[in-house]
């Protein structure tokens, strides 16, 4: 199963909206056949191992399959995997995560079990999940998963009173965050970084197969038109304000203003982003921004997991990471759950997620 998951992160930039599946076929300790799910329209892993076992004129009749996401069950833009397993006559099926998806959600282990295969469902779930947490998200919840990274000194403070932000991180640390936007399907930044930056939110320092796509909130529709960003990509502007001259011209930049007004004036209703990306397929978000649009987030419960990189230095008198209302008390304080810590040259790198968001991803991913 081990390697059944590095199969599948090795395709972590190329199956969006798709999970990430690995699939082994296994006889007697020995590798049959291999594969990994391919971009959308192509096959997913189950046949690609399949495919594999019969290049090598090895027969998997009575063989184990080690799959890292419960066979598919529907017809989509490929015929149901949990049929092709079934048809290959397997001694035993090994799952680590169920699909959540609602149109699978059982029906493919169920299939398999009508079958007579013994199934073997939950080994290796949590490395499953965080391989897939995104679009177990995107199923369950409606929403996708979305972590927020942050630079910060070791007093907790992200960018001088002047704006000078660049660099507190060394290159390893700005490496690894290059990488997370990479696995990302959207990086999501503010209107206030946009002008105090004019970022082009592209993946530079890893290689890729594909850029994620690039949004900005922008509550009263300022974004100039000059802006970097706008490179050619599309670009999802979302803002409170209708304009439908501004939005003409920025359509002409490849760019979509979607308008989701919340309840203050000039603010976007971001839960409501959230679930608006959801239905474009959107699984993963990276998010990049200033205090304010960080704290909006965190404030309006639109984030799952923080990337904060830390560097060895103090700033003192500074600006914050995130703004965040004044607390009365500690029990009203967010808490994270720590779960990496991973030095990167002089700098280390805090993964935190709420435990609780967590916990009921793993229940919608467990195999029934």
């Amino acid at each position: 199963m081990r390697h059944a998951l590095e199969l599948a992160g090795r395709v972590l930039h190329t199956t969006a909206p798709n999970p990430r599946v690995g699939c082994v076929i296994v006889r007697d300790g020995r590798i049959l056949g291999e594969g990994a799910t391919q971009p959308p329209g192509g096959p997913h892993a189950e046949i690609c191992a399949l495919r594999d076992a019969a290049a090598r004129g090895e027969s998997v009749v009575g063989a184990t399959f080690y799959v890292t996401l419960e066979p598919c069950s529907h017809f989509g833009r490929t015929p149901p995997c949990a049929d092709a397993v079934v048809a290959a006559s397997p001694g035993r099926v090994v799952v680590a995560m169920g699909d959540p998806n609602p149109q699978v959600n059982g029906a493919g282990l169920a299939r398999l079990r009508a079958a007579g295969i013994p199934v073997a469902t939950g080994v290796c779930l949590p490395e499953a999940l965080a391989l897939n947490a995104g679009f177990a998200a995107r199923m369950s919840r409606g929403s996708p998963w979305v972590w927020l990274k942050m630079a910060a000194s070791l007093d907790g403070r992200s960018a001088l009173h002047n704006g000078m932000s660049q660099w507190i991180t060394g290159p390893q640390a700005r490496a690894d965050g290059h990488a997370w936007r990479a696995r990302a399907d959207v990086v999501l930044t503010g209107m206030g970084t946009v002008l105090k930056d004019d970022p082009r939110l592209t993946v530079r320092d890893v290689p890729v197969p594909r850029q994620p796509r690039k949004a900005v909130v922008d509550g009263r529709l300022q974004i100039p038109e000059s802006a970097r960003l706008f490179d050619g990509e599309e670009v999802w502007v979302f803002t409170a304000h209708e304009d439908p001259v501004k939005a003409e011209r920025l359509a002409r930049r490849n760019a979509r203003v979607i308008v989701l007004p919340g309840a203050e004036p000039g603010r976007v209703d971001l839960p409501a982003m959230m679930r608006w990306m959801a239905r474009q397929h959107i699984n993963e978000v990276h998010v990049e921004a200033g205090a304010g649009l960080s704290g909006a987030l965190l404030s309006a419960d639109c984030v799952d997991e923080i990337l904060a990189y830390v560097a060895p230095v103090l700033l003192g008198d500074a600006l914050g990471m995130v703004k965040l209302p004044m607390l009365t008390h500690l029990d009203a304080a967010r808490r994270f759950e720590f779960i990496d810590v991973a030095p990167l040259g002089p700098d280390v790198r805090l993964r935190g997620r709420f435990a609780d968001r967590w916990q009921t991803l793993m229940a919608a991913a467990n195999p029934r």
